[in-house]
């Protein structure tokens, strides 16, 4: 396969990728087996990690489109076996878990006046 081949067979791959939206397709397009319970509880963790990975991984990109197929494949593996073995807090993809302080204003009960509407 030439070199213009392979990068449109590429491109083919990423754009069958943007078509897809369940985390189950992205299963099936790589083949790739899945336990429904850990896809069902983390489904946004598992495609966001894949993201991550993918965006690390692709700093060197595969010459041939089966080589990248394979990563992307293993890469979606990877992203599945991180929650099957952890939880999502403890992954810490999403901002809302990786924030350590708690976002919380404490107010003196003594600074707060109570008004009542007049007439009462």
């Amino acid at each position: 396969m030439n070199e213009k081949s392979q990068a449109s067979e590429s491109q083919r791959l990423f754009r069958d990728l943007g078509q897809l939206s369940a985390a189950e397709e992205f299963f099936d397009y790589f083949a790739v087996p899945y336990d429904r319970h850990v896809v069902n509880v983390n489904r946004l963790h598992i495609l966001k990690r894949f993201r991550q990975y993918l965006a690390t991984a692709l700093d060197d990109t595969p010459a041939d489109s089966e080589s990248l197929r394979a990563l992307c494949a293993s890469l979606l593996k990877r992203s599945h076996e991180d929650f099957a073995r952890s939880s999502a807090q403890a992954e810490k993809v999403f901002r809302v878990f990786q924030d350590q302080t708690p976002q919380v204003a404490v107010t003196n009960i003594s600074r707060v006046a109570v008004t009542r509407p007049k007439g009462e």
